[in-house]
């Protein structure tokens, strides 16, 4: 993964990204996207679906098309100086990049032939706003629950783009499929969050280090359930990466690392990673993702 080592200077935007989970065979699974080798935002990598928030997601939210109170959606996200509105419309913009990314649309009573008439639609040019409302559908925000929130470091160790990105965990509707819109995605494939990290160690798939650190949390977790249950319970850590060069080497420090400027851990796993022939990885190895 190529380095970043430009200075951000413009304030981070608004975005929403969703762990898609189901239970497998041997295990917990997460949907997984991978970026086009062409896109400005980790082309190639293997991401979460997900984007930055849309004009058109505050006017959703404001309609009686989400499932839930604006104000009960504020709370959830635990952020007492975000407006009601905005916080809604990022339940409405995790929703809609599912869809739009991945073809499974996170609404109320609709199975799989009414999404593929909805993808139809969206191949015609329709806005996901027109689709929701000519299908006369409620978007199950009440499914998508907050799990962490990411600001991208000033300092960027990847992106030459800021974002303050909300993340939300969700089961996947029954009956729905994944497929990846061969635009923005080129591949979507369900992972055990280990897989994919052992896939990532032997330099089979990119993985930036916000999902590196995701895929290690959800490890922790036998069900889809455990996870909806963490979620649940508490309000989704912040999370501000802070990165600086090291004997020559990018190194990204997390919360609870005797580094980072908060001493209180925000999440399980690492609280370092180091740049090391080309990728992001714990100082102690690949155990030291799960420790």
């Amino acid at each position: 993964m190529e380095l970043n080592k430009t200075e951000i200077t413009t304030p981070p935007r608004p975005a929403a990204t969703v762990l898609l989970l189901r239970d497998g065979d041997e295990g917990i699974e997460v949907l997984m996207i991978r970026r086009h080798a062409q896109s400005d935002v980790l082309g190639g990598a293997y991401v979460f679906p997900g984007g930055k928030l849309d004009p058109a997601d505050t006017e959703i939210a404001i309609t009686q098309r989400i499932d839930a109170l604006a104000d009960d959606l504020h709370l959830a996200l635990g952020e007492p100086y975000l407006d009601t509105a905005t916080a809604a419309a990022l339940f409405v913009a995790a929703a809609r990049e599912t869809f739009e990314e991945c073809g499974i649309l996170m609404a109320h009573g609709i199975g799989q032939e009414g999404v593929e008439l909805a993808l139809k639609r969206a191949r015609e040019g329709a806005s996901f706003a027109q689709i929701i409302d000519e299908l006369q559908l409620r978007i199950r925000t009440s499914g998508l629950v907050p799990w962490t929130r990411w600001i991208t470091p000033r300092m960027a160790a990847v992106m030459t783009k800021r974002f303050d990105t909300r993340f939300f965990v969700a089961e996947v509707p029954e009956g729905i499929a994944a497929q990846h819109d061969d635009h923005e995605a080129t591949e979507a494939v369900w992972l055990r969050p280990r897989a994919a990290l052992e896939r990532y160690w032997k330099r089979e798939i990119v993985l930036a280090p916000p999902q590196i650190q995701s895929l290690a949390h959800l490890a922790r977790h036998a069900r889809a359930a455990d996870v909806l249950e963490e979620a649940r319970g508490r309000l989704p850590p912040l999370i501000e990466p802070e990165s600086f060069e090291e004997d020559g080497q990018r190194v990204i420090v997390y919360p609870g690392d005797p580094l980072h400027s908060v001493q209180v851990r925000a999440m399980p796993g690492p609280t370092r990673l180091r740049h090391r022939e080309g990728r992001f990885e714990p100082v102690s190895g690949f155990e030291g993702l799960f420790a």
